[in-house]
């Protein structure tokens, strides 16, 4: 936790402030990494710092308000709930920013006012995993120390590779597709473009991205892997410093640009330059793969624009995994962590029942896999099938109701009906397209916690009133017209069937 350093080793603690442990606060941080992984963390946290206790609030600090606002709005909650278990006497957290005119904390970090990237932020860059933009020759020809500005990219997990890959029916066409968009060479005609990823959370799209990147990298290609946060991150930065044009025509130099979790793409501002880069690489032939959670048809917040420029190009989803599958992904973790461990053995019938009994994604394979080492490890016992159960029974989710989302509701109801699902979300007030419309708010209200001002944005900007509205429109309806209430009984049995 080198790159998160405390001031409060080197303050002396007033008679209202209590004594700092820089242990504390090395765990706090750990943790937090841990549970936002790597990317994330390196994104939002990489800059912020431990100031003080005072009167049992731990006061944090960060160089912009832009960060100090993203942290509160977005990780607050968690920050406070970890800080509470590593150091019982914290009851609150403030957040501050810091005065630029402070000494950086960080050897290489540049000053909060310096407008371009020193070399010795480039050297820190690249030992903590970033990809600047400028490699080889196009770094040369800018010149050192000139207006070279670096673009870091999220650091890359050197685990997720194609060679650790595991391929089946569900995946194979993407990892093909995967393969040739790394193997290809500056100059070559290029196949794809833009090559669109989607799965569920857990299916492996950030491992083929990240096996994209990395072999395209060895290959000598310039390539930038960047998460939509990091994204977002490195442009509001470039803002703040007055670099925003050479940041953006870095972006726009590379042979390879991958963005990962589109989905958290926000901000109208944001998604228009992001939609310029997008617009500039692809019709200069250079290379764009793009990761989402779902198609790009369905992330209602996306730009239109955006989301018709991901879909020209090759879209592919990543399936569930098979139990043929599940049994391979199980069987390569258990040999991996055997070679850590000696002494774990996994029988094959063990590896068949937790194959056969989590069937969500590879993320609780995974921890099957952890919670079964812990139980050899800790208790000395060889591994039973009873005694695997006992381990893995929070990871047991088939009995879990299926999570509806809006954009599901929105596709049966317009399927159902007869109408599109542009409609649903159009100004269309003919019956033909009201009813279905009421209908989808409706379902959305009564199976998905949303909120009835975000059930009115997901279908065309409406207001609160009007879902609150048609909600109470159909109750009445169904009370009273038979044909109505089968309907909606039909499509809730849909949504809901797991």
């Amino acid at each position: 936790m080198a790159s998160l350093t405390s001031h409060a080793s080197r303050m002396t603690p007033t008679a209202d402030e209590q004594p700092l442990s820089g242990e504390n606060w090395k765990r706090v941080c750990a943790r937090l990494r841990a549970e936002l992984g790597d990317a994330k963390f390196d994104s939002w946290f990489a800059r912020i710092e431990l100031d003080s206790v005072e009167n049992g609030a731990a006061i944090l600090s960060v160089p912009t308000k832009f960060l100090k606002s993203w942290i509160q709005l977005h990780y607050l909650d968690r920050i406070r709930a970890i800080f509470a278990a590593e150091m019982t006497d914290i009851r609150e957290i403030e957040i501050r920013v810091r005065s630029s005119s402070r000494t950086p904390s960080r050897p290489g970090r540049a000053n909060e006012n310096d407008t371009q990237l020193s070399s010795s932020t480039q050297r820190s860059e690249l030992a903590t995993g970033h990809l600047p933009v400028q490699k080889g020759a196009n770094a040369s020809a800018r010149g050192e120390g000139s207006e070279s500005h670096g673009v870091g990219g999220s650091p890359l997990d050197r685990r997720m590779t194609f060679k650790t890959f595991v391929v089946s029916a569900s995946n194979k066409m993407a990892y093909d597709a995967s393969q040739r968009i790394a193997a290809a060479t500056p100059g070559d005609a290029i196949e794809f473009n833009p090559f669109y990823l989607h799965a569920s959370v857990g299916l492996g799209k950030t491992h083929l991205v990240q096996s994209i990147a990395q072999a395209a990298e060895q290959l000598g290609r310039t390539v930038v892997y960047l998460t939509a946060e990091k994204f977002m991150y490195g442009f509001v930065a470039s803002l703040k410093n007055q670099t925003a044009i050479a940041f953006k025509e870095n972006l726009r130099t590379i042979d390879l640009l991958i963005i990962d979790d589109v989905q958290f793409l926000n901000g109208k501002v944001i998604q228009h330059e992001f939609g310029h880069v997008l617009n500039s690489l692809l019709d200069s032939g250079r290379q764009v793969v793009v990761a989402a959670d779902r198609a790009a048809v369905d992330l209602e917040s996306l730009d239109e624009r955006i989301k018709s420029r991901l879909s020209g190009g090759l879209c592919l989803e990543l399936g569930s995994f098979e139990e043929s599958l599940r049994l391979e992904i199980l069987s390569a973790r258990a040999a991996v962590a055997q070679k850590r461990q000696p002494g774990f053995v996994v029988p094959d019938a063990v590896l068949r029942y937790v194959a056969r009994t989590i069937d969500t994604n590879g993320r609780d394979l995974e921890g099957a896999i952890n919670r079964m080492l812990a139980l050899v490890t800790l208790t000395g016992a060889p591994l039973t099938v009873e005694g695997t159960e006992l381990a893995i029974r929070d990871l047991i989710r088939t009995r879990d109701p299926k999570k509806v989302k809006i954009e599901d509701i929105q596709k049966l109801v317009a399927n159902h009906y007869n109408v599109s699902r542009a409609d649903l979300l159009s100004s269309r007030r003919t019956a033909a397209v009201v009813r279905p419309r009421q209908i989808a708010m409706f379902l959305s209200k009564v199976l998905t916690p949303r909120s009835l001002p975000e059930i009115g944005r997901r279908f065309g900007g409406r207001d609160h009133t009007t879902v609150l509205h048609a909600v109470r429109k159909i109750e009445g309806l169904a009370a009273i017209d038979k044909s109505v209430a089968q309907d909606i009984e039909f499509l809730k049995r849909m949504l809901t069937e797991v």
